[in-house]
This record gives C-alpha cells, sequence and structure tokens, in this order.
C-alpha cells in the first residue's frame, strides 16, 4: 500500500514575517508593532509556526527570545520570501513598496552614495531608498541581521555570512593644515612616528586601513585625538592640530580648497578597496539588484 506525502501547506507569510520581526526584535511585543499587529497575534502566529514547522525557533532567554540552530536555518529564507511577496504586491500597490535599505560607511556614505542614489532615483522615480550610516563594523553587523539590504564597506574586514563585491579603489592620504610644521616638504619616517594624530574611532574601515599602512612602518602613532566622523577630523586638522590619514574621496574637497595639504613623506603609497557586502542566504529583489547592478556599472565608467 503506498503512502501519500501530505504536501498542504501549512506555514503561511503572515508567520514568516512575525517570525523574522521577532528574530530582529527579540520579542513578540517588539516585533508586533514592526509588522503593525498585536501582541497576541504575534504570539500566536509564531507559536502556530513552530506547531507546524514541528519544532522551537528560540530559546527563551529570561523575556528574550534568541534565535536557536533551527531558528536562524529558517531566518534567510523567510526574509527573502516575506521580500518576495511585498514586491508582488507592489505591482499592484505602489504606495506598499518599501524602501531599499543602503547601509554604508563613513566615507563611502558621505562622500560618493548621496550623488549615487540621487542619480538612480532620476533614472528609476518610483525607486524608495534609506541610507544609514556607521562605520564598516556597524554595517556589517546590519547586513549580518537583516536590519540593512545591501551595505558598503572599506577594508578588510567581513563576515561568513556575507558575499563581498569589490567595487571601488581607494588612496589612503596623510594630511595636515598648510601652516603645519611638517607640510610643504619631504618628511622622514622618524617625524612621522614623532608627530601627534588625529584618527578615526577603532572599527572603522578608515582606521583600520591606516594601521595596516602605517603601523609596520612607524611603530605605535601618538594619537591625540580620535573622532567618529571624517567632517571632524578634517576641521579639526584645518585648525593646525594634528596630522591624519584619510581617504582621498573624504579630503578632495579640503585639497581643493587650500584648507589641507598632502603631505610629502617617504612611505610607499597604500590604497584599500572598498566593496559592496549582501546576506550569502538571501536572493536580491528587484530594488536591491537594480542598485547593485547600477553601482557596478558605475564602478566600470569610474
Amino acid at each position: 500500500m503506498s503512502t501519500k506525502i501530505d504536501q498542504r501547506l501549512r506555514v503561511t507569510l503572515r508567520q514568516l514575517e512575525v517570525f523574522a520581526a521577532t528574530a530582529r526584535e527579540g520579542s513578540t511585543r517588539a516585533a508586533a508593532g514592526r509588522v503593525a499587529r498585536s501582541q497576541s497575534a504575534a504570539s500566536a502566529a509564531l507559536a502556530d509556526l513552530e506547531a507546524a514547522l514541528g519544532t522551537q525557533l528560540f530559546d527563551r532567554i529570561g523575556r528574550r527570545l534568541v534565535l536557536n540552530e533551527d531558528g536562524r536555518a529558517l531566518l534567510a529564507k523567510s526574509v527573502s520570501l516575506v521580500e518576495q511577496a511585498a514586491e508582488l504586491q507592489a505591482m499592484f500597490f505602489s504606495e506598499h513598496r518599501a524602501p531599499l535599505r543602503i547601509a554604508a560607511s563613513f566615507t563611502t556614505g558621505e562622500y560618493l552614495l548621496p550623488a549615487l542614489v540621487l542619480k538612480w532615483k532620476q533614472d528609476m522615480p518610483d525607486a524608495r531608498a534609506r541610507l544609514i550610516i556607521g562605520n564598516t563594523t556597524d554595517v556589517i553587523a546590519a547586513v549580518v541581521g537583516f536590519d540593512a539590504d545591501i551595505g558598503f564597506i572599506e577594508g578588510r574586514q567581513t563576515h561568513p555570512d556575507l558575499t563581498v563585491r569589490q567595487w571601488l579603489t581607494d588612496e589612503m592620504l596623510l594630511v595636515a593644515a598648510p601652516t603645519h610644521a611638517l607640510a610643504g616638504r619631504q618628511v622622514g619616517v622618524r617625524e612621522l612616528a614623532d608627530a601627534a594624530w588625529v584618527l578615526r574611532e577603532e572599527g572603522s574601515g578608515t582606521r583600520e586601513a591606516t594601521e595596516h599602512w602605517l603601523l609596520k612602518r612607524l611603530g605605535a602613532l601618538n594619537v591625540e585625538l580620535e573622532l567618529g566622523s571624517s567632517h571632524a577630523i578634517k576641521r579639526v586638522l584645518a585648525s593646525g592640530v594634528g596630522i591624519g590619514c584619510m581617504s582621498r574621496y573624504a579630503v578632495s574637497d579640503a585639497l581643493q580648497d587650500g584648507s589641507l595639504v598632502e603631505l610629502k613623506a617617504r612611505l610607499p603609497r597604500e590604497f584599500r578597496q572598498l566593496s559592496i557586502v549582501f546576506h550569502r542566504e538571501r536572493r536580491p529583489g528587484l530594488a536591491m539588484q537594480g542598485f547593485l547592478d547600477y553601482c557596478l556599472k558605475m564602478a566600470g565608467r569610474h
């Protein structure tokens, strides 16, 4: 006697939506707010999903729900399915189209992406985007945790859950105010080692690139100030305090207006890779794939 396999769908998109929101927020209370449902409805949807799959998806630690092994295996596909359903809905109701969530490191987010996103919007008027700027560590965490659809990072940092696509090449420069004692002449390694530095914070791609270039040649740097913004560093350096190591993209305006100058040092030139990252288990949606292709095309022209 043959046995028929029950192929009825026991899992709904609503259950997967609640599950993904709970994974992000850590509780059904917070997830309910994200998916516009009551807490009791969100809790019931999650319970129904676990019953349908025959397994628990979270470990209950106090009041917080933490993904277990089965939950982690389900998360990427759940996010992808919910987003595909949202795309289908947007074909008929454009007001429901979710914005593309872009996370970018400071150099890329402040100096490259604004003009690029604007041009993309001009070419695709119906596209929507939300740009979040943080350091490279924050960007990686956002993409890994599905809080961003696509990320732009600097340097060598990565994560096993990410696919990395090389994008642009950036040059690191030593800069200071034109009135600084080291400006306008050839600077020796010893002078650089003794100088006071104004640098980006730990965890940023710029700081990683700076240390990769300089530590093995100068030893430990005398870091007088650490700042979390390239704009702030440029203002401090322009006042005559310290020297800095920054992206050419970040300082091109200051070099052009003369508030900063490039130091002439006896060091080899240093380049780093700017990259695009996205979750390796996630199928790119139409907006994400379109923007990714647009960025890669721009890089080819660049």
